[in-house]
Formats: C-alpha cells, sequence, structure tokens
C-alpha cells in the first residue's frame, strides 16, 4: 500500500493529467474549413483570349512573300524573304489599344525578328504604322530582344537561342512596358507632344515579322488580354 503522502499526491494529480489530456484531444480534432477565397489566378486567366488555335494561321495574313509564314510543330513560324503576319480575327474586331499581349517565342542562332502593335495591315515593307518590340538574341543587329526597337533599345540579350523564354508587352495610356522572362527590358512613356511619324500610340492590330532566309524564330501561346 503507497504511503498516504503518496496517495494525496495522486489524488491531486489525477485531474491535473486528465484536464491535460483533454487538451491534447482537443488541438488534434480538425478545424472547420473557413470560407475560401476567390482564385484571382483563374479570374485573371479567363481576361486572356488565344490569338492563334496552334494548328492553322485562321485569323492571320502574311503580306509579301506568305511562304515565309507557316505553322511548325504547334507554333508559329517566321522563316524566309520578308514578311509580316497581321492579326486580322474577330478578337476585338482586330484592334487593340491598351492591352497586354503574352506570347512565347524561340530564336535559332543569328535570327531576326519583331513583334509589331498599334499597327495597319500593309501588302509590302516594313510595317509603316506602330512599335516594333525586339525579337534578336544573336543576330547582326546591336539591338536585341526585349527593347522598343530604335525608341529605347536594349543591346544586350535578355534571353537565349534555342530556348523558350516569355515575351510581355503592355501598353495603358502613354505608357509601353515589355518583360522577358518577367523582367522588364524597357518602359517607355510616350511624351504628348511628340511629333514623330509612323511611331506612336494610336490603336491597330499586332504583326509577327520574317526578317530574312537567314533568321528562324517560333511563336506559341500567343494571347491578349484588352485593358479598359
Amino acid at each position: 500500500m503507497l504511503p498516504s503522502i503518496h496517495r494525496v499526491f495522486l489524488f491531486l494529480a489525477l485531474p491535473v493529467f486528465f484536464c491535460a489530456t483533454l487538451v491534447l484531444v482537443a488541438e488534434e480534432q480538425p478545424r472547420p474549413a473557413g470560407p475560401t477565397k476567390p482564385d484571382a489566378d483563374a479570374k485573371d486567366d479567363s481576361s486572356w483570349v488565344s490569338l492563334f488555335d496552334g494548328k492553322t494561321l485562321q485569323g492571320w495574313k502574311a503580306s509579301e512573300n506568305k511562304d515565309s509564314c507557316r505553322v511548325e510543330d504547334g507554333a508559329i513560324c517566321v522563316n524566309g524573304p520578308r514578311s509580316h503576319l497581321f492579326y486580322v480575327g474577330d478578337v476585338n474586331d482586330g484592334k487593340f489599344k491598351n492591352f497586354e499581349l503574352k506570347c512565347k517565342v524561340k530564336t535559332l542562332p543569328n535570327s531576326n525578328s519583331g513583334i509589331y502593335f498599334h499597327t495597319d495591315y500593309q501588302d509590302e515593307g516594313w510595317p509603316a504604322k506602330g512599335y516594333e518590340a525586339q525579337v534578336n538574341n544573336t543576330g547582326g543587329d546591336p539591338k536585341k530582344t526585349g527593347g522598343l526597337y530604335a525608341v529605347q533599345d536594349v543591346f544586350e540579350a535578355p534571353a537565349k537561342d534555342n530556348e523558350w523564354f516569355d515575351y510581355h508587352i503592355i501598353v495603358d495610356g502613354k505608357r509601353i512596358m515589355v518583360k522577358i522572362n518577367g523582367e522588364t527590358t524597357a518602359d517607355y512613356t510616350e511624351e504628348d507632344d511628340l511629333d514623330r511619324e509612323g511611331r506612336r500610340l494610336s490603336s491597330g492590330t499586332f504583326a509577327l515579322q520574317a526578317h530574312d532566309p537567314g533568321s528562324k524564330v517560333l511563336y506559341k501561346d500567343v494571347r491578349v488580354k484588352v485593358l479598359p
């Protein structure tokens, strides 16, 4: 038999042990889930519209040298004598003012291309209207990928040949931003009193450039989000 002092200690300790056990059990019980928040990314994705079906050039129209623009392995391929592939589809009636444009791009060595915006279809020549976002990682032109051609140039390529990289163009009011793989490479605000022919913000469509027979550039996942 336990000495009386031990029996008293045990009698006093049992309630403490019992309460501690209840606390541990309560903590292990699953807590009811709180209200779920709306998926912001899902909402954001729903406002993006694809401009390329990955199979055909439906909604696009090539200018001179039409064979320089084709679909290859699920991507738009621009390769050959000078041509420009203009978007002429139904999205926003083919006219874009404030927008975000995203696509994935891959350049082969020594290749040159470009993404025009705020431009209009023309049958031949370099587009006379709009801005060009440069695509050129190792081509001979010192103006490299991610710049606004002859407006705010980039002279060190932010991407590599033979690798897909993300191209993102944002136009909002007078401001143009270009991002490559999420990093800003150009941030330009057009002056209100700008006196420059052709390369001005207005509205228009997009065009992908086939620069020359030695250049081969691929575009895929081309999509747009119209901004207010």
